[in-house]
């Protein structure tokens, strides 16, 4: 996990050509794309809340696309949890009055229990060291108030096109950041804790995404079909392809 605070302590969100390094490497940035992805991102809309006081932005970064700021829109005060001092001060910059900040691991921060009506976290969790990950959830299911929505983007170590690609492709070595995703059934550990449900945020990495959708209006097209079955068979499409959102409510 070293490597993870390395980067986004360093390269991982200077701005170069109006894109961060890590919407470079890890976001689908072309033309025909954008419509989709910008979709994808606004689906966390249909889980948050239409109204609270307190929402927890856990791992917030800078709060780099203009869907993230949505997020606490009918809220009053946004906490932005990021071990980044460069994010924090972005995410300040844009936030203002409206959000507190804390550049520090959320294990070492004391939140009180049943405080928030809203927690967010995209593509954090399975950055942090697998033996941490459950005290990460458990956190923050504590720090949640009852019935609050403890919302997260996962990732599917065995999405269907895992095993399409390797039949394919040779798996190349990479110097990639931390990443452990567990199983999708890991999650049923938290059953006594919470109710939790499996849907769909996106079918795809950005990698494969580019690989299997062209940059012209084919692709658009092709992409707009995949948005309406991603979202008629969410819970198809979150089992079984890249990134599962994870919904946690506390009991």
């Amino acid at each position: 996990m070293k490597n993870v605070y390395k980067f986004y302590n360093n390269s991982g969100w200077k701005n170069i050509n109006n894109l961060t390094r890590d919407a470079e490497l890890f976001e689908d940035n072309r033309k025909y794309a954008k419509k989709y992805v910008s979709k994808c991102r606004r689906r966390i809309l249909e889980f948050i809340p239409k109204k609270g006081i307190n929402l927890l932005d856990f791992a917030s970064g800078p709060i780099q696309y203009k869907e993230y700021l949505e997020y606490s829109k009918n809220f009053k005060i946004r906490h932005c949890v990021d071990f980044s001092k460069t994010a924090i001060k972005i995410a300040k910059k844009k936030l203002r009055n409206k959000g507190k900040y804390y550049c520090k691991n959320i294990l070492k921060i004391t939140f009180p229990n049943n405080f928030f009506d809203c927690v967010v976290s995209l593509h954090t969790i399975y950055h942090i060291n697998k033996s941490d990950q459950e005290k990460v959830i458990k956190k923050l299911l504590n720090i949640s108030k009852k019935g609050a929505p403890v919302i997260i983007v996962y990732s599917n170590p065995d999405p269907i096109i895992k095993k399409l690609y390797s039949i394919f492709f040779k798996k190349k070595k990479t110097n990639s950041l931390y990443f452990y995703p567990h199983k999708l059934r890991w999650w049923k550990k938290f059953e006594k804790h919470a109710e939790i449900k499996i849907y769909c945020w996106r079918s795809f990495s950005s990698k494969h995404q580019k690989i299997l959708f062209p940059n012209n209006i084919i692709g658009k097209y092709m992409l707009d079909i995949l948005y309406y079955f991603e979202t008629r068979y969410p819970h198809f499409f979150g089992s079984f392809f890249q990134y599962p959102l994870i919904i946690l409510k506390k009991k």
